[in-house]
């Protein structure tokens, strides 16, 4: 058995599809771990989403940004699409299906006998990993439950950009969630900015990348991660960042995580769509 991570493939699937056959995947055998954002940009998201459904256990999901915002257009009516792809997805006959099974993956998914950690963007450097767990709980449930609906129309926004165990209701949901699927930078007292997406050394004076932020707490467990295409493949003890931008016409690479880890890339072409 081989475990494999895949960064995000953003409606990617030739290429997706491509990488598959180079790591020789058998789903009766393998398995694999996908960092999120597996829709929006490229342009097949249906097909992925309908591949990836259908390695039923074989595949582990974790929810990414732009699957959130899939959610939120496709079930809350979110006016902010522009997508055709997207919109085709949602157009499809399983299109309902599809968002069903994508609302129940989750946002972390950990295996402590690997000592790892499978994240979308990261997790707050003052959060263990016990306690990162119980936080994306509480979100899973709602997106899970009868009002993901009123969920999914408030989680925009970058406010609260810091944590406390105080927080109630949507401000608390919504730092988790930004936590978990948006960030990239914080101040040293850990609070999340948004503003900055490039590489490290481009930020604004006074932020530093998440994992970076002294004392974090969760140190000791590899924690896998995407999100950060400007960041590329980043290998580091306790750190495995592997978008590697596909959708910007760079590589798909997956990383395999039961072992010395062993990386396969596919090269892309940019998948955004020409406006």
């Amino acid at each position: 058995m081989a475990i494999h991570a895949i960064g995000d493939v953003q409606g990617c699937y030739d290429e997706l599809a491509r990488l598959l056959v180079a790591l020789r995947f058998d789903p009766s055998a393998d398995q694999l771990w996908f960092t999120g954002d597996l829709v929006n940009r490229g342009p097949r998201s249906l097909e992925v989403l309908r591949l990836v459904k259908s390695l039923g256990e074989a595949a582990v999901v974790v929810l990414g940004n732009h699957d959130l915002h899939l959610l939120a257009y496709g079930l809350a009516g979110h006016r902010r699409l522009r997508d055709r792809d997207l919109r085709a997805l949602l157009d499809a006959p399983d299109g309902g299906e599809l968002l069903d099974w994508l609302r129940h993956r989750p946002l972390l998914h950990h295996r402590e006998d690997l000592g790892t950690l499978l994240v979308h963007a990261g997790i707050a450097p003052a959060w263990s990993i016990a306690q990162a767990l119980h936080y994306a709980h509480e979100v899973e449930q709602v997106l899970r439950g009868t009002e993901h609906i009123a969920f999914l129309a408030d989680m925009y926004g970058d406010e609260p950009g810091r944590w406390s165990a105080d927080l109630e209701g949507m401000p608390r949901l919504r730092f988790i969630t930004n936590c978990l699927t948006r960030m990239r930078y914080c101040s040293p007292d850990g609070r999340l900015d948004f503003a900055d997406n490039g590489p490290p050394g481009s930020q604004a004076p006074g932020l530093i990348p998440w994992f970076e932020a002294t004392g974090r707490v969760a140190a000791a467990t590899r924690i896998v991660f995407g999100h950060w295409s400007a960041l590329g493949l980043l290998q580091r003890p306790g750190l495995l960042g592997i978008d590697t931008g596909c959708v910007w016409g760079r590589t798909l690479t997956a990383a395999r995580i039961d072992g010395p880890p062993d990386f396969t890339s596919i090269p892309c072409h940019d998948c955004r769509p020409v406006s």
